[in-house]
């Protein structure tokens, strides 16, 4: 299924490369890298030097990248998003698109 930037909120973010550009702890401001893990309340992401950092939601603002082969253009897409938008169980999220599609 194709990626828009509208509707990446709803999507699995594990896999998608993701840069923090904003956060209420400034520590975790410019930190980048790929998204291993998921919970409500906190984005898991490994940085290049294979370090796992935990990076709150609330508060913070990502710009997460989309491969072109998954947003269905032909160069990837770099879309900001608020975490509080992302502040749910994972999977209870994902399961959000298929309510939007049925209406």
């Amino acid at each position: 299924m194709e990626i828009t930037p509208s509707k990446l909120v709803f999507h699995e973010l594990i896999g998608l490369h993701v840069t923090i550009v904003e956060a209420t702890n400034p520590t975790l401001k410019d930190i980048s890298g790929k998204v291993v893990d998921e919970t409500k309340n906190m984005i898991i992401v490994q940085t290049k030097d294979g370090i796992e950092k935990m990076i709150q939601k609330n508060g913070t603002s990502f710009v997460f990248q989309i491969p072109a082969q998954l947003s269905g253009k032909h160069a990837e897409r770099y879309v900001k998003v608020n975490g509080n938008l992302l502040l749910s169980q994972p999977e209870n999220r994902t399961k959000n698109i298929r309510k939007i599609h049925m209406r």
